[in-house]
């Protein structure tokens, strides 16, 4: 028989342990982002919605009855939250008397990190379900599909299947098998691991301690604290903070064993805190606010806490989020970002396939040539 592809309007309408069959199979490293509770979570907490702009449009691939393939997505009325920007896409398209949106969205919202988005056991299936999204785009009136923070891997078979491919770059911390921060600091040259010692040293005076909380340790007024941060962060940088509060709370409830809270305190009093959650090698910086200014706290808990927790858990990587050219001296490398596009319009597919090209080529040497400026010890 062949095999149907179908939307589900939520992912509640697909057993959990369906998708994460799918989605993080035995023996597979894992990856909490297209876990079914932390997918569920921004749709029961009404982050990700209709009326938030992010309408669920799951796609699931089924043979005799039975799911073979699955992928997060999303019709998006809008491209925010989405950290790769297709605004200028957009906006020409329209002026050109297009309707650029809805759009299909497949990715995990307001998360810039790096993980599969085609949840399926062999490339068959995984092109069956791009061709799926084609399908849905096509016969939706939706201008286009884009997978976004997917692996390279996914990339280059997206690429054979004709979706356009574009490149971007985070900087991420690679664990070279140390054993403490101390050991890190020894592989970078004399002057820089002068500066990030006086970092640390300057981020925790004024008697400030820090605590990690994960686990059955994570509590309610953990999440009004960081609450608080979060939304006074996300009402300066954006404008509107994506998640709601009861997504934190529903995390809490479901998926506290893969997450982690690092909070600062002081004089008995939380004042700022970092959110990130634990892969199975990885481990991914996500949110972070404050509700006092110190000189270098935004680094020594997005950053340096993060190198700590994993060298004690023996992650491979941090990933600490999107953008942010000052990782670079405290020892977070410039690595590429992938997604893939497919677009119905023939004249937006041909600028937008122009445009990426340069794009690739320039994203290759800006990566190149920051990597040529690391803290690292030449040789050594």
């Amino acid at each position: 028989m062949t095999a149907v592809g179908r939307v589900l309007k939520t992912i509640s309408e697909l057993p959990a342990e369906v998708w994460d069959g799918l989605a993080n199979p035995p023996g597979q490293v894992f990856n909490p982002f297209v876990a079914h509770a932390f997918l569920k979570a921004l749709e029961d907490s009404r982050s990700a919605t209709a009326r938030t702009g992010w309408q669920p449009a799951h796609i699931v691939l089924e043979l005799d009855g039975a799911a073979i393939g699955v992928a997060p997505a999303y019709v998006k009325s809008h491209s925010q939250g989405e950290y790769v920007f297709d605004h200028g896409w957009a906006d020409a398209f329209e002026r050109a008397g297009g309707r650029y949106y809805p759009k299909l969205q497949m990715t995990v919202p307001f998360t810039p990190a790096t993980g599969p988005r085609l949840l399926a056991p062999d490339d068959a299936t995984r092109r069956m379900l791009l061709e799926a999204a084609g399908e849905i785009a096509r016969s939706n009136n939706l201008s286009s599909v884009h997978i976004t923070f997917q692996t390279e891997a996914e990339w280059a078979l997206a690429g054979s299947a004709g979706w356009l491919q574009r490149m971007d770059k985070q900087f991420h911390w690679v664990n070279d098998g140390y054993g403490s921060f101390d050991d890190f600091l020894a592989r970078l040259s004399s002057d820089k691991r002068k500066n990030l010692r006086k970092e640390r040293k300057r981020a925790l005076e004024n008697g400030i301690e820090i605590e990690w909380v994960t686990g059955k340790d994570l509590a309610e007024h953990h999440w009004d604290a960081f609450f608080q941060f979060y939304i006074d962060t996300g009402n300066r940088k954006w404008g509107s903070p994506y998640l709601t509060r009861k997504f934190f709370s529903l995390i809490n409830e479901t998926f506290a064993e893969h997450t982690l809270l690092v909070m600062a305190k002081r004089e008995g009093r939380t004042i700022a805190g970092a959110l990130n959650f634990i892969g199975g090698d990885t481990l991914f910086g996500r949110n972070w606010g404050a509700v006092e200014h110190h000189p270098f706290l935004h680094f020594e808990c997005c950053y340096y806490q993060a190198i700590d927790f994993a060298i004690a858990r023996g992650l491979k990587k941090v990933e600490a989020g999107a953008q942010g050219e000052h990782k670079l001296l405290r020892g977070y490398a410039p690595t590429p970002t992938f997604s893939s596009h497919f677009i119905t319009h023939p004249g937006l597919r041909r600028a937008v396939s122009d445009y990426l090209e340069r794009e690739r080529e320039a994203v290759g040497e800006d990566i190149e040539a920051l990597a040529a400026h690391g803290p690292f010890r030449k040789g050594g």
